[in-house]
């Protein structure tokens, strides 16, 4: 019987030469790291090993070694916050390992048990403490990933693999408040398609995105939208998660998203922007899962309709939208409140209040401890 995903067997080595945390002003997403690394490694015949904690460290991969060739590789974002108390949070960190275990599943890697994971991150955590930054807008942002690591150049399941967590300082996604975007809606090239692996997080989804955003910010654009078939339907914007709200004809008004149909990520802050914007909203809001197109947009903002548009995501929480080209017309968004929607002000304000434990919604906050 292959060994389960088991947390009381961590065994911790700390780093003999500890590195002093960067300033917070210096701080840049994802260019430096903290002391130490998490490693579980897995193999067919006898399951999840001893997890560790050891001083950072580079790997030693043979050439022939899976994850090179065919892309056996996943992961995940989330981060940790410091709360006004001094102790260190994560936000829906369940949720990041449900979405871990299904791209792991659909990715033919070994699939482990989310709870012991976040056990084992929460140890994490507390060796790493002081590098976690204090204020709003400032945390630890957490990197879980999975690669198969048999060597060989056979297309096969792996039989070994490496589950890992590394960790980045990070400072506020919008240094000097939020800043409006402008996007270029892409039809000559499309993220995702059905039936595809548009919904897991396979490190293999980002790499065809870079080149259309590279075109895109050549004609003076931020991000992408994506838009699929000849419809033009919007399904996500990079590689975040995507809202829009309009007002009706008769008064009432709408924020909608567009479904999880297989070919968009179910983002944990989609999923908590959902969940909130139908809790905290006024009662004339409705809050819609439903296909919508870049035609429907386009229309809707040439009679007033389109109030606000913003993108989601773990890194920047909202990202207001001001702007997006179509065909080579411009779609004007409104920012109501300067430089965002009211929404998007508002969901970003309730999720970081949960982030840092300032409020309590749902149990979203879990301690370290």
């Amino acid at each position: 019987m292959s060994a389960p995903l088991d947390a009381s067997k961590l065994e911790i080595t700390k780093t003999t030469k500890p590195s002093e945390p960067l300033p917070k002003e210096e701080l840049v997403f994802g260019k430096s790291f903290t002391d130490h690394i998490l490693e579980v490694e897995w193999t067919a015949e006898k399951g999840w090993g001893v997890p560790t904690i050891k001083p950072y460290h580079n790997f030693s991969l043979d050439p022939a070694t899976c994850v090179l060739h065919y892309s056996f590789e996943l992961f995940e974002g989330l981060k940790a916050y410091r709360d006004s108390n001094g102790k260190i949070r994560t936000f829906r960190p369940d949720k990041n390992m449900e979405r871990m275990n299904r791209s792991a599943k659909r990715a033919a890697l070994p699939t482990f048990d989310g709870e012991e994971f976040i056990k084992l991150v929460d140890q994490f955590l507390l060796i790493e403490e002081r590098f976690v930054p204090t204020g709003y807008g400032y945390s630890l942002y957490l990197r879980p990933t999975l690669i198969g690591t048999s060597i060989g150049l056979g297309v096969n399941a792996p039989t070994k693999a490496l589950l890992y967590l590394i960790a980045s300082p990070v400072g506020p996604y919008f240094s000097g408040g939020f800043k409006p975007v402008s996007l270029e809606a892409t039809d000559y090239a499309v993220r995702a398609w059905p039936k595809g692996v548009g919904s897991y997080k396979l490190g293999a989804n980002y790499v065809s995105c870079i080149e259309p955003q590279m075109e895109a910010a050549k004609r003076g654009h931020s991000q992408n939208l994506w838009l699929f078939g000849e419809e033009g339907y919007i399904t996500e914007v990079g590689a975040m998660n995507v809202f829009f709200a309009f007002k009706n004809a008769d008064g009432t008004k709408e924020l909608v998203t567009p479904p999880l149909d297989g070919m968009i990520l179910p983002g944990v802050t989609r999923d908590s922007t959902l969940e909130l914007a139908k809790s905290k909203l006024p009662s004339d809001w409705t809050v819609n899962e439903r296909k919508l197109t870049i035609h429907e947009v386009k229309e809707r903002a040439a009679k007033g309709e389109l109030v606000e548009a913003f993108g989601t995501g773990t890194a920047a929480i909202v990202s207001p939208i001001d702007n997006i080209e179509f065909q080579g017309e411009q779609i004007k968004v409104p920012v109501s409140a300067g430089s965002s929607g009211e929404i998007a002000l508002k969901i970003n304000d309730w999720i970081k209040a949960i982030q840092y434990g300032d409020e309590s919604f749902k149990n979203w906050s879990r301690v370290a401890q």
